[in-house]
């Protein structure tokens, strides 16, 4: 029975229920293992969802516009402060600060959607097929003592 869910985790929820359900009904899935997979199963569901909020969740634009607001002030402000104590270096001061808070600036924006392709996201495709790799040792494992 195939599932017409678009979704892709859903997907692979219903398919892992559904592997569930018939090993249960084949009887080579023990009762007790069966209340254990259960937990496991709707925990996959709830972290996926967690994913998605935080990959559908931006940083606010007003809290972005407010950031680079602050830090133009700041650093339009920071040369009136420090010519007396600093003198010729405050240009050189002020110019660092800048490149480090317009850094972090540009840092939350391209870490704020951590799923994806970038060569700066996490490595998902790597993790899953580390998890994969994992599950299929787990099972021979077992397939060779029974």
């Amino acid at each position: 029975m195939a599932t017409t869910t678009e979704h892709r985790p859903n997907r692979i929820a219903a398919q892992l229920l559904m592997e569930t359900a018939r090993l249960n009904d084949k009887g080579e899935l023990s009762g007790h293992q069966l209340l254990c997979l259960n937990p496991e199963l709707s925990a996959f569901a709830e972290i996926c969802g967690g994913c998605e909020r935080i990959q559908k969740t931006p940083i606010p634009y007003s809290y972005s516009l407010f950031l680079k607001k602050f830090i133009f002030l700041y650093i339009v402000s920071m040369p009136f402060c420090f010519v007396p104590e600093f003198h010729y270096w405050t240009a050189l001061i002020t110019t660092l600060v800048f490149y480090v808070l317009a850094s972090l600036e540009l840092i939350a924006e391209e870490i704020e959607n951590p799923f994806g392709d970038d060569a700066n996201d996490l490595p998902t495709d790597e993790i899953a097929a580390n998890i994969r790799l994992r599950v299929r040792e787990l099972l021979l494992r077992g397939e060779l003592r029974q």
